[in-house]
């Protein structure tokens, strides 16, 4: 048990915990506690999210991410600039790397002040001389600052606080210099003197040694604080069972986030195209999230005028059950079955969700009642195994009031296919995949259109001319995969057409192309946006080999 207690100021337990106060309890705690650096304020309110109490404001770190040296080539205020974002973001604790505390007594005065103004928690200064070097870069040659004169920047700096809680760390670079076991713990007993809440003893060991040399001697006295970058393999149970307060883990957040951008930025310039990382990273709203954009989207229903929105649906057709499956679609329709540990339904309904179209409805048929997927309307075409597409889009027609996306239920793409769809404002849309087998003896949707793909951003827009059920040849610029957009004018006219035409005697073998070509006869435009690949239509069994593979 610890023989040190820091004062801890008193406050209304209902309320939450200043961040000064959530700092000297963590380094005053009885268990071992940990914070982990960031940088930004992003890094930061990941460290949060993570479960951490509280972060290391890494001058490594931070300098790095600003593309300067840890040698105090970033100025103090914009250090603190950057702290204060992270502040701003975060409910937890900052404790500052703050090197030096950039300059003689007076600049850690003010130092001091500016960030109890900007919500720190606490700053940690190291006793060399400004300004000052990495201490993992030439640590034999870091000259360390006068005991006295680094005794009375603690002081002055205690003497400055504008909370009481504010924890001052005092960080000893005797071991990075080479001085000694008996130059750190004078050091360090000078500092705890001087005011410190807590001791920081480094080493750039790979071994934690000299760490451990110094607890037994140093024996309680203090908090203590330690950075195990170099000494990383060390068990964390023997910190622990050496009365160690606070470990810090230092600089893992900026290394990994370098690592990860230098494959990322490797990869797309290799490739000169975005498609194979677009799966390895974090889609653009989860950095809306992580921006809070929900707050403000509410605060603009509370302060803005709010104009009539008309947001986008989906309606999944996904009634047959896929005979050529044999027996793995016996007792589930196709769309439910299984690729890797999601089903086929699944899948899609997660893609439109992170585009945010949670208005989705599944037309079911064949073993409806399998389909269970939350958050979903689902209405049902009983005569799924006698009718075609259209008569299933017909149990639907009420949902075609808003821009809508109709997506076959069978089918797997890329996340970024239905981008394609959701930003091209023309009236009806279709996804269609320019990379033709002229071998296959598969009959499937093929088309003309008004201009081949030509796999340029300034090609011509192309439109559909005439879609068949048929097999490829070298005429056909290419197959729709199931994927079109209908706007709300397109959609009244999809409505008009199947309420004209689904008395019929030939209503009942009508397919989706047979609406398209009826749009294009009605001087309607069905736009081509097109794809090379990077879906999988599931039909028959070789598919689903096709399909794990994807």
């Amino acid at each position: 048990m610890r023989t040190f207690l820091l004062p801890i100021q008193k406050i209304d337990q209902k309320m939450k915990l200043k961040k000064t106060t959530q700092l000297r309890q963590l380094i005053s705690s009885n268990q071992l506690e940990f914070i982990m650096e960031a940088h930004d304020g992003l890094s930061a309110k990941i460290v949060e999210e993570t479960g951490f109490k509280g972060i290391w404001g890494s001058g490594l770190a931070i300098s790095a991410s600003l593309g300067v040296r840890d040698n105090n080539e970033a100025s103090w205020t914009q250090v603190l600039d950057v702290i204060e974002f992270m502040s701003d973001a975060t409910s937890i604790p900052i404790l500052l790397d703050g090197d030096t505390g950039y300059g003689n007594f007076n600049n850690m005065r003010r130092l001091v002040k500016k960030l109890c103004q900007k919500g720190a928690g606490g700053v940690c200064i190291e006793d060399k001389i400004f300004p000052k070097t990495n201490s993992f870069l030439r640590g034999d040659r870091q000259p360390l600052a006068d005991i006295d004169e680094f005794s009375g920047k603690i002081k002055a700096g205690k003497d400055s606080q504008l909370d009481d809680d504010f924890v001052i760390v005092a960080r000893v670079e005797a071991f990075i210099a080479g001085w000694g076991l008996k130059a750190a713990l004078e050091r360090a007993e000078a500092y705890r003197l001087a005011g410190a809440d807590a001791i920081l003893i480094h080493s750039k060991l790979a071994n934690s040694s000299e760490i451990f040399s110094f607890l037994k001697e140093w024996d309680n006295r203090s908090p203590i604080v330690l950075v195990p970058t170099k000494y990383y393999a060390t068990p964390t149970n023997d910190f622990r069972q050496h009365n160690v307060s606070l470990v810090i883990w230092a600089n893992h957040l900026i290394r990994g986030k370098i690592t990860k951008m230098q494959e990322v930025a490797k990869q797309i310039h290799t490739d000169e195209n975005l498609l194979s990382v677009e799966d390895m990273i974090v889609p653009v709203k989860e950095i809306f999230r992580l921006q809070d954009d929900q707050e403000i989207a509410e605060a603009e229903k509370r302060y803005l005028s709010q104009q009539a929105k008309n947001p986008l649906k989906a309606l999944i057709l996904a009634a047959s059950r896929g005979k050529a499956l044999g027996h793995l679609t016996g007792d589930i329709p196709k769309t439910m079955l299984k690729i890797g540990k999601k089903s086929i339904l699944e899948r899609i309904v997660s893609q439109l969700n992170e585009h945010e179209i949670k208005d989705i409805t599944v037309i079911a048929g064949y073993k409806a009642e399998a389909i269970t997927l939350p958050n979903l309307n689902k209405v049902v075409n009983d005569q799924y195994d006698t009718t075609g597409q259209l008569v299933s889009l017909s149990k639907a027609v009420d949902h075609l009031d808003q821009s809508t996306l109709i997506i076959f239920g069978d089918i797997l793409f890329k996340k970024y296919i239905l981008q394609f769809a959701i930003d091209d404002p023309a009236d009806v849309v279709v996804i269609v995949d320019s990379k033709i087998d002229l071998e296959s003896t598969i009959p499937s949707d093929y088309l003309t259109a008004t201009e081949p793909d030509r796999q340029s951003y300034f090609s011509e827009e192309s439109y559909v001319e005439h879609m068949t059920l048929t097999t490829p040849d070298k005429n056909h610029a290419g197959e729709f995969i199931g994927v079109m957009k209908l706007s709300p004018e397109a959609g009244r006219l999809t409505s008009e057409f199947i309420q004209q035409h689904q008395l019929e005697p030939g209503f009942g073998s009508m397919d989706i192309r047979d609406l398209i070509n009826h749009l294009i006869q009605q001087q309607i435009k069905v736009k081509i946006q097109y794809i090379s690949g990077n879906w999988v239509d599931i039909n028959r069994i070789s598919d689903l080999t096709l399909a794990n593979e994807f």
